[in-house]
């Protein structure tokens, strides 16, 4: 695995940094001194703002992918709790056999909330094929049918965790325990963006956040400009985006200059305080997107088909619908990644009634977005992934009547993706008969980053950064590029 940084990306070699080239010979430790200043010049290039030309680019100036790829940008649909793969995408009939009948885990992880006797269960839904590749897809899929052709299914991830913070870290993060960059920070890192008045990553959250919280879409040891931009779901999207009662653009416009000022001369005398420049770089991207951002989040911009299409305007789908038509402005703006949340999924009981309500907010509005984006000749050079952290598991407890739930899997679960350069039209691995475990083109969720960030045009073992004495990247150490499910 290469461990070379990205030109223009690495982090300032200090003292410990250089007894870490002992390793070799005094030659290495020249050889990592002489490279230190290359380095440090390179990291204020990259976090400094576009308006302090004395430090060079902006951190997050378009920069071209390390491979060939036709996905150029990013919108993750991360459906929040674990959806049921049994219940959606991955018909089980075994379990019709089996229903009730007892169930034992053996030499497998439990979640909390397994207790007392487990017994199969049967899905509620009915499932049917659907496109001209024969997609699986359960009844309530309705409009997600229409576009089943351009969907790659994939079958065969696992993750470690059945607990959802730590495996929401995993999936969004590609560590349990929190504290590493997002895969969205990761790319807007090695691609940056085309529009320096936006973010390059933005989340949508829902009204609660995730398990795990605002970590998810964190930077972690990558600069701060490359976290994600969380968009406030009801009331103003971004707080302070409008100026205070009484002052001007231009009054914000002059005090943002006179501030410069006074910081260039602080910097001149504290160069090693790059913080600096990366809060300057935040206060120059503020204001520019309170000149741009109410005109993207405008919705009524848009006329009264695309808005019917998305389902704005109508329960249950206006909530989703309305993220999904923002995240394809967004995108069309040139923002690099944008990631929206739906929640929760977490159906431990009454499956039939709630993953039927969580199908029916989101099947049209997704659906909407695929179409709008091939519509618009976005689609090949837009990488759309659905997923949640984990599946769901054949069992559950009975809690009385027909109460059927499901409990966590990490062995087994469905993610799908769309647009540039996945193999649509196909169904990528399986399970075994009761959905139990992925049993054929397994892999590890490390492979599933790699491969998405293949997608994207990016070297998981050469996007890397220099932090606490290694060089670190969203793989952790390395993966493999799921090549089935490229096209």
């Amino acid at each position: 695995m290469s461990t070379e940084p990205r030109r223009g990306l690495g982090q300032p070699i200090r003292r410990r940094d250089a007894l870490y080239g002992l390793g070799a010979s005094l030659g290495s430790v020249a050889f990592t001194v002489m490279m230190a200043s290359d380095l440090a010049r390179g990291e204020e290039r990259s976090v400094a703002g576009d308006n302090t030309a004395s430090t060079g680019a902006a951190p997050l100036a378009a920069r071209p992918q390390q491979l060939p790829a036709k996905a150029e940008r990013c919108i993750f649909l991360m459906m929040e709790g674990g959806p049921s793969h049994i219940d959606t995408f991955d018909p089980k009939p075994k379990l019709a056999s089996l229903h009730l009948q007892e169930f034992v885990r053996a030499g497998r992880d439990k979640s909390a909330m397994e207790s007392g006797k487990r017994y199969y269960v049967q899905s509620p839904f009915r499932f049917r094929k659907v496109g001209e590749s024969g997609a699986d897809m359960a009844e309530h899929w309705e409009q997600l049918a229409g576009v089943a052709d351009e969907l790659c299914f994939y079958r065969g991830c696992q993750v470690e965790s059945v607990n959802h913070p730590t495996a929401m870290y995993q999936m969004n993060c590609g560590n349990r325990f929190g504290g590493d960059p997002a895969i969205g920070a990761w790319t807007t890192y090695g691609l940056g963006t085309v529009n320096q008045d936006l973010p390059g990553f933005v989340v949508l959250p829902a009204v609660s956040y995730p398990q795990g919280g605002a970590a998810n879409w964190g930077n972690g040891f990558l600069p701060v400009p490359y976290q994600g931009t969380p968009l406030r779901p009801t009331g103003s999207p971004i707080l302070d985006l409008e100026p205070p009662p009484g002052v001007s653009r231009q009054q914000q416009r002059h005090s943002l200059d006179l501030l410069q000022e006074l910081n260039e001369v602080h910097a001149a005398t504290h160069p090693q305080h790059r913080e600096l420049q990366a809060r300057m770089a935040n206060y120059e991207l503020a204001f520019r997107m309170q000149m741009q951002v109410p005109e993207v989040l405008d919705l009524t911009r848009e006329t009264a088909d695309t808005l019917a299409a998305y389902g704005v305007g109508r329960e249950p789908t206006d909530g989703f619908g309305r993220k999904c038509l923002l995240a394809r402005k967004l995108i069309e703006e040139g923002v690099r990644f944008v990631q929206l949340y739906h929640g929760s999924w977490d159906s431990h009981d009454y499956i039939e009634r709630a993953h039927g309500q969580l199908v029916r907010a989101v099947d049209q509005p997704i659906a909407a977005l695929i179409a709008d984006l091939r519509q618009r000749g976005l689609l090949d050079s837009t990488l759309v992934v659905w997923c949640g952290e984990f599946g769901r598991s054949p069992d559950n407890g009975v809690r009385g009547g027909t109460a059927y739930g499901r409990d966590h899997n990490a062995k087994a679960m469905t993610i799908w993706m769309a647009g540039g350069g996945v193999n649509a039209g196909h169904t990528i691995g399986a399970t075994d008969e009761t959905g139990s475990e992925a049993v054929e083109c397994v892999h590890h969720v490390r492979d599933l980053h790699v491969t998405l960030l293949r997608l994207l045009g990016l070297d998981d073992s050469r996007l890397t950064y220099f932090h606490a004495g290694r060089f670190k990247q969203l793989s952790q150490f390395g993966g493999e590029v799921i090549e089935e499910l490229l096209a």
